[in-house]
C-alpha cells in the first residue's frame, strides 16, 4: 500500500505506526540468548540425538553407562558453538548501538536539536554538513548549491565511489531558511518500502500543487554527503523500511553435497572449513599489490565444493576484461578513423606506429590520452560538420560530473568507465565538457565556452540499452542526440540514412571483429511547437501513480525515433594479464567455461579467441542466431547432427534419429571427436531457455568446449546457470564483477565476485572473492583440490576409527549376554573422541597435501578426482566401514584370546574385566594414531605434536585415573587403584597389543604398496616423478662437484630441441605438463580414470524421458 508522510507533523504520521529509525540487525539480548541460542542449536539431527541419547542414559534401568560419557562432548559441542554466536552477536550489537547512537540535526518546533539516530521518525526534516551520513531515506528539499543540487558518494549502497548528483525540486529548492522549512507543511504520497535502489515514484502535494518525485529527488540511507556545504531533506522511509536495510535481508543460504550427506559431524567440519578459509585469506600469491586487494572467503562453508568445479559461468567486462576503457576508433559520416598506415599502405601494428597525436594545441586536454590517427584531429581543425557534431554529441550526452580543483585541471566523474572513456576522447578533440547545472550544460568547443540549455535527460537502462538528452542551443534550436546499442538504435534512424547505415556498419562489424566495444550514435531536430506538446505529456506520465515506469518509457521510445546517424565509436577494453593461462589450465582440468556477456556477439566471440577459449584448432564453432523457436530449434538440431556426424564409431551405426531417442543421447554427444563451441545470441537464447527446447540447448551446449551467450540479461545469466544446475549433476561456479552479475553468482552453487571498476556489489553477493582472474586457478586447483582432499580423508578417517571404536561393543555383547555392559571404561568412551583422537584428524583436515601447490598447477588433471567424487562417495564409506569392522573383530578377539590362557609374571590369572579394557583401550588408541600416521601425506610439526602428544596424554590419564590420589578424593568412581600400572607391566600385554597393532595395519600397508605398484593414481605417479627428479638434482650436485677444473669458455648453448620456441608462441604447450605426464602413468590408471568418467557419463538420462530425470554430468 501507499505511504503518506506530512512535513512538520509527528502527531498525523504516528497514527500509521512506521518503523522507528532504530536498525537492529543482532540476534539475541541478555534474556533471550540461552533459550534462542540452544533452540537454533537443537534444530541439528546430531544435537537432537545426543539430547534423547542423555535422557534415556539418566534412566539406570536401560543404561548401563554413565550420563556424563554423553553430556561432556554435548555441552562441550553447544558451549563452544554458543561462544560463537555470542561473540558474533556482541559485534553486531555494538555496531547498531554505534549506527544509532549517531547524532542529527532535526528540525523540531521551529529550531533545529541534536537527536540520536534511532530517534528520528518520518516527517522529520534533517539537516545534513558536508561528509555527513544520510540518517534515513530522504527527499532532499534544498540545498546550499545553486538550483537545489547537491553530491553524494553511495558506496555503501552500491559500491560505487563515483559522486552522483541529486536535485529538489524548483518548488523547494528555495526552502533554504530554517523559518521557511518549520512552515512547510506538504505531504508526500509515494511507493511503499521495496529493495530497488535505483527507483522511486512519489507525488508532493502542497500548496493545493502537486509535483512528480523520482530516484533523482531522494538522498538514501547509507550515502555520504560530499562537496556540498549543507542540504536540508524530509524523512520519508525510516530504519528497517530504509531501501539500505530492505537489501540487507539474507542471502540464500548454499550447502555442500558434504553437508547433505553428513549431519551429524557439525563443529569438526566448520573448524577445518574455517582454517581453510584462512589459508585462502593469506595467500600472498592471490594479493593484488596495485589495488592492495587480498583474496577473501566470505563464506566457510563452501570450501572442498571449490575442489568439484565443472563448469565456470563468467561476466567479459571487468572479469576476462580490465573493464579500463580507451577510445580506440571511431566512425564518422561513412569514414573510420583509428588506424594508422605505412607507406605502403597497409595497417601499422602498435609497435610500429609513430608518435600519438599532439592534443598540445588544448590546454584542457587529458595528458594520459592517447590516440594514433592524426586525420581526425585534422577534420574537427579544419572545422568538418559531421566530426564537430559527433564530439558535441559525446560532451553533450551523457552523465558525468565535472570537478575542477584548480584552473583547467579538470576531473571527471563518471557512472561507467565507458561514459568516461568518450567524455574524455571528446575532451582532447576540442570539446571540452566543463560544468553541468540541473538546467545547463557548458562546454569548451574548440576554446570556446558555449552553454546549452538542458531539457530533459532520457536515461540509460537494461533494457533501453540507450541514453538520450534534448538540449537547446544559445540560438534557440532545439535538438536530441543519442547514443546506444547498435541493435536497438539501428531500427530508429531515418530511412534516407540507409547508404551511410551500410557503410558504418561494416564498419561497426569491423570494430568488433577486433574485439572493441560499440556504441552508435545519433541525432534529430525538434520543433519548439512539438517539443513543448510532447514535455506536457512526459510530464503527466511522471506524475501518474501506477506504471510510471511504463509511460515514461512509451513517451520516450516516441521521441527517439526518425533520427539521423552520426556514425559509432568503438572503445577497447582490454584483457586482463594471465587471463588465457588461466583458461587454458582450467580447460585441461576438465573445466568448462562459458562466457555470459551483454556485448555483441563479434566482440564476444574476438575476446574468445584472444583468451584461447576459441582456436583455429577447433572442428567448428557453431553460431545460433535464429529468431523465432523454429530457427533455433533448427540450428541446434543441425549442430548436433554435425558432431554425430564426426563420430559415426560411437553411433555403432545407428542413425541421427535412432540416437536422438536413445537413452545414451547426451553420453554420446560428450563423447563426440573433435573440439567444438557454441555461440548463441541473446534473442536465441530466449528461445533456447524455453521449457519445450532447454534441453536440446543444453545437450548441445554441454558436448561443446566452450560456450558464449552474447547480447544475455542480467535475469538470463542466472537462467543459464539454472538450467545446468537443474539437469547436470555438476558444481556450478559462477564469476563477475558488476551488479549485473548478482543474480548468476546467487544462483550458482560457488559465487565469485571480481573487486573491480564496477563497484562491489558483485563481491557482496558473493562466496568468495579477488581482484583478477588469474586468481580463479589457484583458488580451484591449489585450495579448492586440497581442501576437498582434507575434507575427504578426514570423513574416510573419522568413520574408520569410531566404526572401530564402536564394534568391539558389538563383539563384547556376545559373551556378556548383551547386558549392555561397556567392554571400556566409562572415561575413555567419554575422552576417545574429544581428547585421544580430535586433534591428529584435526591437523591432518586442516594441513594434508597430497603434492605441492606448484605439482598441482601444473598437472590440472590431479583435479579431476574431485568432479567425479572419487575420494568420498558410497562406495569409499563402506570401505571405511569395512575396515573399521575388520580392526574392531581384531581388536577385540586378539587380546581375548590370549587372554583366556594367560597368566602374570607371579603366576596368576591375566585375566580380568579390568585389565582386558585396558589392553584393548590401549590398542585402539596405538592402532587408530599408526593409522593416522599412515593416512597423512604431508608432515607438519603440528601433525607430530598432536599425534605422539595425543598418545601422551592417554598414558597420562589412564595412570591418573588408576592412581591413588583420585582414589582417595572420589573412591567410589575410581575404584580400580593402579589397574592399569600393573596391566602394562606384563610384556604378555604389551606384546598382545603390539601383534593387534601389525595384524591391523599390515593389510593396509599391504593393500597399499600393491595399488601403488600396480594401479597408481594420478597423484601418486606426481609424487614418484618428484622422487626421481630430486635424485637426479642430486646426482647431478655430486656429478659438478667431481666434475674436471678446466678453461673456462664462453659459450651460447641450449638444451632443448629447435621448434620450442615455436611451440610456446603458439599456446599449445599449455597442454605440455599434461602429456609429459602421460608418459609416467600407467595405462591402467588413465583408463581408470577415463573409463569412470564414462560410466558417469553414461548414466545421463534422454530428453526423452522428461524434464523431471536430470542428466549427469
Amino acid at each position: 500500500e501507499e505511504r503518506r508522510a506530512r512535513a512538520n507533523d509527528r502527531e498525523y504520521n504516528e497514527k500509521f505506526q512506521y518503523a522507528s529509525n532504530c536498525i537492529k540487525t543482532s540476534k539475541y539480548n541478555i534474556l533471550t540468548f540461552l533459550p534462542v541460542n540452544l533452540f537454533e542449536q537443537f534444530q541439528e539431527v546430531a544435537n537432537t540425538y545426543f539430547l534423547f541419547l542423555l535422557i534415556l542414559q539418566l534412566i539406570p534401568q536401560i543404561s548401563s553407562l554413565s550420563w556424563f560419557t554423553t553430556i561432556v562432548p554435548l555441552v562441550l559441542v553447544l558451549t563452544i558453538t554458543a561462544v560463537k554466536d555470542a561473540t558474533d552477536d556482541y559485534f553486531r550489537h555494538k555496531s547498531d548501538n554505534q549506527v544509532n547512537n549517531r547524532q542529527s540535526q532535526v528540525l523540531i518546533n521551529g529550531i533545529l536539536q541534536q537527536e540520536q539516530w534511532m530517534n528520528v521518525c518520518v516527517g522529520d526534516i534533517i539537516k545534513l554538513e558536508n561528509n555527513q551520513f544520510v540518517a534515513a531515506d530522504l527527499l532532499l528539499l534544498s540545498s546550499s548549491e545553486p538550483h537545489g543540487l547537491c553530491y553524494i558518494e553511495t558506496a555503501e549502497l552500491d559500491g560505487e565511489t563515483n559522486m552522483k548528483v541529486r536535485q529538489a525540486i524548483p518548488v523547494t529548492s528555495e526552502l533554504g531558511d530554517i523559518s521557511k522549512l518549520a512552515k512547510f507543511d506538504g505531504e508526500v504520497i509515494c511507493e511503499p518500502p521495496n529493495n530497488k535502489l535505483d527507483k522511486f515514484s512519489g507525488t508532493l502535494y502542497w500548496k493545493e500543487n502537486k509535483f512528480p518525485l523520482s530516484n533523482q529527488n531522494m538522498l538514501l540511507r547509507g550515502c555520504v554527503l560530499r562537496n556540498t556545504e549543507w542540504c536540508f531533506g524530509l524523512v520519508i522511509f525510516a530504519g528497517p523500511d530504509t531501501k539500505l536495510m530492505q537489501n540487507s535481508g539474507r542471502t540464500k543460504f548454499k550447502r555442500t553435497s558434504i553437508d547433505r550427506l553428513m549431519n551429524t559431524l557439525v563443529l569438526w567440519v566448520e573448524v577445518i572449513r574455517l582454517g581453510h578459509s584462512y589459508f585462502i585469506n593469506w595467500d600472498k600469491k592471490m594479493f593484488c599489490m596495485k589495488k592492495r586487494t587480498p583474496a577473501e572467503a566470505r563464506t566457510t562453508t563452501l570450501n572442498e565444493e571449490l575442489g568439484q568445479v565443472e563448469y565456470i559461468f563468467s561476466d567479459k567486462t571487468g572479469t576476462l576484461t580490465q573493464n579500463i576503457m580507451v577510445f580506440n576508433k571511431c566512425s564518422i559520416n561513412g569514414r573510420s578513423y583509428g588506424d594508422v598506415f605505412d607507406v605502403l599502405g597497409h595497417k601499422a601494428e602498435l609497435g610500429e606506429r609513430p608518435e600519438p597525436v599532439d592534443f598540445s594545441f588544448n590546454p584542457l586536454a587529458d595528458k594520459k590520452f592517447l590516440f594514433w590517427d592524426p586525420s581526425l584531429l585534422e577534420a574537427v581543425k579544419i572545422g568538418d560538420p559531421h566530426t564537430h557534431e559527433f564530439f558535441r554529441l559525446l560532451s553533450l550526452c551523457h552523465t558525468v560530473m565535472s570537478e575542477e580543483k584548480n584552473e583547467g585541471e579538470l576531473y571527471y566523474k563518471a557512472q561507467s568507465p565507458d561514459e568516461g572513456a568518450l567524455v574524455t576522447a571528446a575532451r582532447n578533440f576540442g570539446f571540452v565538457f566543463r560544468s553541468r547545472t540541473p538546467k545547463t550544460i557548458t562546454v569548451h568547443e574548440m576554446g570556446t565556452a558555449i552553454t546549452y540549455q538542458l531539457l530533459a535527460i532520457l536515461d540509460f537502462n537494461n533494457i533501453r540499452k540507450r541514453m538520450s538528452v534534448i538540449v537547446r542551443n544559445p540560438e534557440g534550436k532545439i535538438r536530441l542526440y543519442c547514443k546506444g546499442a547498435d541493435t536497438i538504435l539501428l531500427d530508429r534512424l531515418h530511412h534516407s540514412t540507409q547508404e551511410l547505415l551500410n557503410t558504418t556498419m561494416d564498419h561497426l562489424n569491423e570494430y568488433a571483429g577486433e574485439g572493441l566495444r560499440t556504441l552508435v550514435l545519433a541525432y534529430k531536430d525538434l520543433d519548439e511547437e512539438y517539443y513543448e506538446e510532447w514535455a506536457e505529456r512526459r510530464l503527466q506520465a511522471s506524475l501518474a501513480q501506477d506504471s510510471r515506469e511504463d509511460r515514461l518509457a512509451s513517451i520516450y521510445e516516441e521521441v527517439e525515433n526518425n533520427m539521423m546517424l552520426l556514425g559509432a565509436t568503438a572503445i577497447e577494453d582490454k584483457l586482463q594479464q594471465g587471463v588465457p593461462e588461466t583458461i587454458a589450465l582450467l580447460t585441461l582440468a576438465n573445466i568448462k567455461i562459458w562466457v555470459l556477456t551483454g556485448d555483441k556477439q563479434e566482440t564476444a566471440v574476438n575476446i574468445g579467441y584472444s583468451c584461447k577459449m576459441l582456436t583455429d584448432d577447433m572442428t567448428e564453432v557453431f553460431i545460433v542466431t535464429g529468431h523465432t523457436v523454429l530457427e533455433v530449434r533448427e540450428e541446434l538440431r543441425k549442430a548436433r547432427e554435425k558432431m554425430m556426424d564426426s563420430s559415426r564409431s560411437v553411433g555403432n551405426g545407428f542413425t541421427y534419429q535412432e540416437k536422438l531417442s536413445s537413452s545414451k543421447l547426451t553420453s554420446v554427444l560428450e563423447a563426440v571427436a573433435g573440439e567444438y563451441a557454441l555461440v548463441i545470441n541473446g534473442h536465441s537464447l530466449a528461445h533456447a531457455l524455453e521449457a519445450d527446447m532447454e534441453l536440446e540447448f543444453l545437450e548441445t551446449a554441454c558436448a561443446c568446449k566452450a560456450v558464449i551467450c552474447c547480447r544475455v540479461t542480467p535475469l538470463q545469466k542466472a537462467q543459464v546457470v539454472e538450467l545446468v544446475k537443474k539437469y547436470k549433476k555438476a558444481v556450478t561456479l559462477a564469476i563477475g564483477d558488476g551488479a549485473n552479475d548478482v543474480s548468476m553468482i546467487k544462483t550458482a552453487h560457488i559465487g565469485v565476485g571480481i573487486s573491480g571498476q564496477e563497484g562491489i556489489q558483485a563481491v557482496l553477493a558473493s562466496d568468495y572473492s579477488f581482484s583478477q582472474f588469474k586468481f580463479l586457478q589457484r583458488l580451484l586447483l591449489v585450495h579448492g583440490r586440497w581442501s576437498y582432499l582434507r575434507m575427504c580423508k578426514f570423513l574416510c578417517y573419522f568413520f574408520y576409527k569410531n566404526f572401530a571404536f564402536t564394534m568391539v561393543h558389538f563383539w563384547f555383547g556376545f559373551f556378556c549376554g548383551f547386558s549392555a555392559q561397556t567392554v571400556y571404561d566409562q572415561y575413555f568412551i567419554t575422552l576417545y573422541n574429544i581428547v585421544y583422537t580430535s586433534l591428529p584428524v584435526l591437523a591432518m583436515g586442516v594441513f594434508d597435501q597430497d603434492v605441492p601447490e606448484q605439482r598441482s598447477m601444473e598437472y590440472p588433471k590431479l583435479y579431476e578426482p574431485g568432479q567425479l567424487n572419487l575420494l568420498f562417495n558410497k562406495r569409499e564409506f563402506f570401505i571405511c566401514i569395512a575396515q573399521g569392522i575388520y580392526t574392531s573383530v581384531l581388536m577385540f578377539f586378539i587380546p581375548y584370546g590370549v587372554f583366556a590362557d594367560a597368566t602374570r609374571d607371579d603366576g596368576t590369572q591375566l585375566a580380568d574385566y579390568q585389565s582386558f579394557a585396558v589392553t584393548v583401550a590401549t590398542s585402539l588408541v596405538i592402532v587408530v594414531s599408526v593409522q593416522i600416521g599412515l593416512d597423512t601425506g604431508y608432515w607438519t610439526a603440528i601433525n607430530h605434536f598432536f599425534i605422539w602428544g595425543s598418545l601422551a596424554v592417554y598414558f597420562a590419564i589412564l595412570f591418573a585415573m588408576h592412581s591413588n590420589g583420585l582414589f582417595d578424593m572420589f573412591p567410589n568412581q575410581f575404584r580400580f587403584v593402579g589397574n592399569a600400572q600393573n596391566t602394562l607391566a606384563q610384556p604378555t600385554v604389551w606384546l598382545t597389543i603390539v601383534l593387534t597393532t601389525v595384524v591391523c595395519i599390515m593389510p593396509v600397508v599391504a593393500f597399499r604398496f600393491l595399488r601403488l605398484n600396480l594401479k597408481p593414481d594420478l597423484s601418486d605417479t606426481v609424487r614418484y616423478t618428484q622422487l626421481v627428479r630430486k635424485k637426479q638434482k642430486a646426482q647431478h650436485r655430486c656429478m659438478r662437484r667431481v666434475g674436471r677444473t678446466g678453461s673456462r669458455r664462453s659459450g651460447y648453448a641450449f638444451s632443448h630441441q629447435e621448434g620450442f620456441g615455436e611451440l610456446i608462441m603458439s599456446g599449445k604447450n599449455m597442454r605440455l605438463s599434461s602429456l609429459a605426464l602421460s608418459s609416467f602413468t600407467t595405462r591402467s590408471s588413465s583408463s581408470w580414470i577415463e573409463s569412470l568418467r564414462r560410466k558417469k557419463s553414461d548414466s545421463a538420462s534422454s530428453p526423452s524421458g522428461g524434464a523431471d530425470k536430470p542428466l549427469k554430468g
